[in-house]
C-alpha cells in the first residue's frame, strides 16, 4: 500500500474513532445540548461522505452540495448555542461559520489550491469535536457548581 494511502487511511480512522469517543462521552456525561452537537457531527460526517465527488475532483471546484450540507450544521449548532445556557456551543457555531465561509474562498478564488481548501474544511472538525467533548466532561461540574448549596461554591475547575 502506498504511504500517501496509508496516510489518508490513518487520518480517516483517526477521524472516525475520535467521532465514537466524543458521541460515547456525549451520551454518557452530557445532557441535550452535548448529545446534539455530537449527532449533529455524526449526521454531518455521514452526509459528508455520501455528497463527496469522487477523489480525482474533489476539492478542485466549489461543491454546492458540500456547501449545502457544511452551512446545514453550521445551523444546527448555532441553534444549539442560541438555546444553550453554556458557552461551548457558540464557539462551536463559530468555529463551523470558518469551515462553512472556506466554501466561499473556493467560489470566488477558484484557482486555490485543492489541498489547502481540502485541508481548510477538515482541520475545523477536530476542534469542534474537542470541544464538545470537553463540554460533555463539565457538565457534572457545572451542575454541581449550580447546585442550590451556595455555601459549597468555589470557582469551576
Amino acid at each position: 500500500m502506498p504511504a500517501v494511502l496509508r496516510r489518508l487511511l490513518m487520518r480517516i480512522t483517526f477521524f472516525f474513532l475520535l467521532l465514537l469517543s466524543v458521541n460515547v462521552l456525549a451520551f454518557w456525561r452530557g445532557r441535550s445540548d452535548e448529545r446534539l452537537a455530537a449527532l449533529t457531527c455524526v449526521g454531518g460526517a455521514l452526509l459528508t461522505l455520501v455528497a463527496r465527488a469522487p477523489i480525482w475532483h474533489r476539492f478542485s471546484q466549489f461543491e454546492l452540495l458540500s456547501f449545502g450540507i457544511d452551512l446545514a450544521i453550521f445551523l444546527a449548532f448555532l441553534a444549539i448555542a442560541l438555546r444553550s445556557e453554556r458557552f461551548w456551543p457558540m464557539w462551536v457555531a463559530g468555529l463551523q461559520l470558518t469551515a462553512t465561509t472556506v466554501h466561499l474562498l473556493k467560489l470566488v478564488n477558484p484557482d486555490l489550491m485543492r489541498f489547502v481548501f481540502g485541508a481548510a474544511l477538515a482541520f475545523w472538525s477536530y476542534p469542534i469535536l474537542i470541544l464538545i467533548a470537553v463540554g460533555a466532561w463539565r457538565t457534572s461540574l457545572v451542575e454541581r457548581w449550580r447546585s442550590p448549596d451556595i455555601a459549597g461554591r468555589g470557582t469551576i475547575p
